[in-house]
């Protein structure tokens, strides 16, 4: 083998051991620091601040007697999702008659930094009568409300508490 051979070999070697050491050193920043969640939360709510005008001024006005749509506001709808235990706590989603998805995936409305979360964990979205339904997406560890496994799409409670792992999450009014 001539010097030259060896050389070239050696110097792939290294550059190949250089670029294993930056992986290993990205994978541990990662998680010691997790991701940035609040940077991607708040370019989302200022989205989510300019859709219901362009839906008020596309949207007919209500005549008396009729229901309102799936997106109105009855007496005791709840108007916002909060966090209320794990890494996220204290995390509020201003509730718009939007589909809400929780879990790792980085295109999730709530990014759950959650060993027990799978990548699309569950969702929450509102029915025709404005009642916010929750559904697991055929999560590995499931999705509790009130300490019940949920196997179907159910109706979420005012308060009630829907876990994902270590995470807790209420609709509030």
């Amino acid at each position: 083998m001539s010097e030259l051979t060896l050389t070239v070999m050696r110097l792939g070697f290294l550059a190949v051991l250089w670029l294993f050491v930056i992986v290993a050193v990205q994978v541990i920043r990662s998680d010691l620091f997790g991701t940035r969640v609040t940077q991607r939360g708040s370019r989302r709510e200022e989205g989510r601040r300019q859709q219901p005008a362009a839906r008020q001024q596309a949207a007919p006005p209500q005549q008396r007697g009729q229901q309102p749509a799936a997106g109105g506001r009855r007496r005791n709808a709840p108007t916002k999702l909060v966090v209320s235990e794990g890494t996220l706590t204290g995390t509020t989603v201003a509730l718009q008659g939007q589909t809400i998805t929780l879990g790792r995936a980085h295109d999730s409305t709530i990014v759950l930094d959650d060993d027990y979360a799978s990548s699309r964990h569950a969702r929450i979205y509102p029915d025709r009568d404005g009642q916010w339904i929750v559904e697991d997406l055929g999560s590995t560890n499931g999705t509790y409300l009130d300490r019940s496994r949920l196997t179907t799409p159910t109706p979420i409670p005012l308060g009630a508490p829907i876990r994902i792992g270590k995470t807790v999450i209420e609709l509030r009014k």
